[in-house]
């Protein structure tokens, strides 16, 4: 377990996940959306954000969160373990709205340097997280079923993680 992918539809825990294995393991910690975001909500073109990928996942260890489909031939073909969090739709819509708020208030910003931050406005718009999680939470569960299964990603070692139990029992059991 060196090259390291967490999973998982938006507001699931990804990012959380991703920062205690990294933590854990003295990995360093690579997060996709932190690679593909600019100022002002500005995306990075596919060149420039490859190139940043490349660059990032070019270390013998890594552990990195995020569900980019148009990268995954640059991180999935490197992994050697993909963790997934599958938790209920409820339980993500839950923490997608909590914690979407909590950011609104505090104005947090979400990459360092970019200004990027949640609102109140943002949150009840067409380009809230909230809105990406109905858009992308059944065709994420589909896309990822289907890679569980592939033989393209034979070369995976695969973790399910359906609850906060599997995953806590997860984080503990990791260096066991």
């Amino acid at each position: 377990m060196k090259k390291i992918i967490v999973i998982g539809t938006t507001g699931s825990g990804k990012s959380t996940l991703a920062k205690k294995i990294s933590k854990k393991l003295n990995y360093p910690y690579i997060q996709l959306d932190k690679l593909y975001w600019k100022a002002d909500w500005v995306g990075s073109s596919d060149e420039e954000f490859f190139q940043k990928i490349e660059a990032a996942t070019s270390q013998k260890s890594w552990v990195l969160d995020g569900n980019y489909t148009r990268s995954s031939h640059l991180t999935w073909t490197k992994a050697d373990t993909v963790i997934w969090i599958d938790l209920p739709f409820w339980q993500t819509l839950y923490q997608n709205i909590s914690r979407s708020i909590k950011r609104a208030i505090i104005k947090e910003e979400l990459w360092e340097g970019t200004g990027n931050r949640e609102s109140f406005s943002r949150l009840f718009s067409r380009d809230s997280f909230v809105g990406w999680l109905f858009q992308t939470y059944r065709p994420n569960k589909i896309r990822n079923e289907a890679k569980l299964k592939s033989e393209e990603y034979k070369h995976i070692k695969f973790y399910r993680l359906k609850s906060r139990y599997e995953i806590m029992s997860f984080i503990e059991n990791l260096l066991l």
